[in-house]
């Protein structure tokens, strides 16, 4: 351990602050024209509340959207945290030089048309301009950064096409732009918000190590979720990488896992992907939780961000359907975990309190009547009984008694006890409804055994690992 900390002190990392939470921004490339990607990127600024200072640049006109512009970011008195370039690839390099001139504390390039169109030479020249001035710089092609709290937002997404999200606990790290604007758009369905978001395409000067050592040590980041094409330091990824999952979680998507795939991820962010099997060995090394899809990746998301961590493996199951009991447990037992058997003392309170139908055994299946009162009683015999470690509640919510008072008490037993808790739930509208609610309050509901399964099992292995 003590080796693996002077390496670490050796590794040489970018100040990001002032690229992340900026409160001077110049945007290059800024526009009138709601057809140009710069348009866009300011008009989002301005709509999402933006309350620093912005400087356009632009060659011809003077006011862009009511805001004083400028030809060069040479001509802007005053210091500058970020610089947003949004102009075709080829002058990039020109303004990159301007803005080392003007000391620009990081820049973010969203212009496409470098390394990952086979325009290595004028990538090249982007890193050259970086290590002359020790400028870092996010990109080129990407969608840069979203930071919720301090309101920095470079993404030439429109607002009325995806509604940005709320502040919570989650970061995300994205090489690819497009999974990156389909993870924005699912967010606010799923129960959880956003701490930092930052798609970082080509990764030509700062790559996933100081991102990964950046979030490390953000307070707001309470989860990391990577979604990867390649990686080009691999040594030092690793070291990185063991210390941030010692701190916090990091869970892991993939792309290019066959040699299609790995082709396509070259063609689209100039990353060389390497073996699958060797990838997935150094996730498991440093103790990455591995999504092997973007389901696995929003439903681990939303149980690392809610649940307190737990090393057993002894569930409880409390379910108005005895067919959803059985499914789930068959998925508790292929990802595991075991079914808890209750102590004699919850045993008999359950009994007196139950109705003679119910059995008292696991899965407990409560009855299709079960009512608020009844899930109740379950659910505090369960997360009081010291033989169960975690709780997955099954509510189908078609049924009569199961309603809006069922759902409070749900987030009321998921919210005020330590232990893990899950909730399964599957059905139309109404059943939607009332996800939410759940959700909103901090209790994350999945559609389906195997998804709530695989979700607990994945917290579990990290608290074993992180526990070593």
């Amino acid at each position: 351990m003590h080796i693996e900390k002077e390496k670490e002190k050796n590794l040489k990392f970018y100040n990001l602050k002032p690229i992340i939470s900026p409160r001077h921004i110049a945007i290059i490339g800024a526009s009138n024209n709601p057809n140009k990607i710069g348009n866009v990127i300011i008009k989002n600024y301005l709509s999402v509340g933006f309350t620093g200072k912005l400087y356009p640049i632009n060659l011809t006109s003077d006011n862009i959207m009511n805001i004083k512009a400028y030809k060069s970011i040479l001509d802007v008195k005053g210091e500058i945290d970020l610089a947003v370039i949004a102009i075709k690839a080829e002058g990039v390099p020109d303004v990159l030089e301007e803005c080392g001139k003007a000391h620009v504390k990081g820049v973010v390039v969203v212009s496409s048309g470098f390394a990952e169109v086979g325009n290595i030479e004028l990538q090249d020249k982007l890193v050259s301009i970086a290590k002359k001035y020790n400028m870092p710089i996010i990109g080129p092609n990407c969608l840069g950064i979203m930071d919720p709290l301090s309101r920095n937002d470079t993404l030439f997404l429109p607002t009325f096409k995806i509604e940005r999200p709320s502040i919570g606990g989650v970061s995300f790290l994205v090489q690819s732009g497009a999974i990156g604007s389909t993870i924005l758009d699912l967010i606010s369905t799923e129960g959880f918000g956003l701490a930092k978001f930052i798609s970082y395409g080509n990764a030509a000067v700062v790559d996933e190590v100081d991102l990964l050592n950046y979030l490390a040590d953000d307070k707001q980041t309470k989860v990391i979720v990577l979604y990867i094409e390649g990686i080009n330091r691999g040594k030092e990824f690793i070291e990185v990488a063991k210390r941030v999952s010692k701190k916090k979680p990091v869970i892991v998507l993939k792309g290019g896992v066959t040699d299609a795939g790995a082709t396509a991820a070259f063609s689209h962010t100039a990353s060389l992907t390497g073996s699958h099997i060797a990838y997935e060995a150094a996730f498991k090394q440093v103790g990455f939780i591995i999504a092997h899809d973007f389901d696995d990746m929003l439903d681990y998301a939303k149980i690392f961000d809610t649940q307190a961590l737990s090393t057993g493996d002894r569930i409880a199951v409390i379910t108005n359907g005895g067919g959803a009991g059985v499914l789930t447990t068959d998925a508790i037992y292929l990802n595991n975990m075991q079914l808890a058997e209750l102590s004699k003392k919850v045993k008999a309170k359950l009994r007196k309190q139950m109705p003679s139908i119910v059995n008292i055994r696991m899965p407990l299946d409560i009855g299709g009547d079960a009512d608020d009162k009844r899930y109740k009683d379950a659910l505090d015999a369960v997360t009081n009984d010291p033989n169960v470690d975690s709780i997955i509640v099954i509510t189908l919510f078609q049924t009569p008694g199961a309603d809006e008072k069922v759902a409070d008490t749900i987030i009321e037993y998921g919210t005020q006890y330590k232990k893990p808790l899950i909730v399964i739930s599957m059905g139309g509208s109404y059943t939607q409804a009332h996800k939410a609610i759940i959700e909103e309050e901090g209790v994350p509901v999945y559609e389906s055994p195997t998804a709530a399964a695989r979700s607990l099992s994945a917290l579990i292995k990290y608290a074993r690992y992180k526990n070593e």
